[in-house]
């Protein structure tokens, strides 16, 4: 449970920075709720990425440790946001936009542990990571 722990804060690292610049980006562009969520979700995915990348030097192994990982809060924190009236429009100068981020990504935390242990407990995920280290 300590890897699946780990891989999660990992996962969550680069989804929130992901998240931030993605919804920043977005309002600072006026590029709207589908250009905020494109935006975001893409972002996550690189930082999430990155994050693994400059440690393990293998895009490889990189996408087949964290692809899952990712989708997974993505999902689940768009999903959030999205149904919280007024949070995928709320402002950065909001706090309705803060709180609804801050919770989706707390949730989507709590899915995405699971999703991770199972991942690491078959030889998936970060497992395959730590296999070669």
């Amino acid at each position: 449970m300590k890897l699946a722990l780990q891989a999660t804060l990992h996962c969550l690292l680069g989804c929130s920075i992901g998240e931030v610049l993605g919804m920043v980006l977005a309002t600072a562009l006026d590029w709207g709720n589908a250009g905020s969520v494109a935006a975001s979700v893409a972002l996550a995915f690189f930082f999430g990425y990155l994050l693994t990348y400059r440690v393990v030097r293998s895009i490889r192994i990189t996408v087949a440790s964290e692809s899952v990982s990712i989708a997974t809060m993505e999902l689940v924190d768009n999903a959030f946001i999205l149904l919280v009236p007024g949070a995928i429009a709320a402002g950065l100068g909001d706090g309705l936009f803060w709180w609804s981020l801050a919770v989706s990504l707390a949730i989507a935390f709590a899915v995405a542990l699971p999703v991770n242990w199972l991942q690491i407990r078959h030889g998936r995920g970060h497992a395959a990571m730590h296999s070669m280290h």
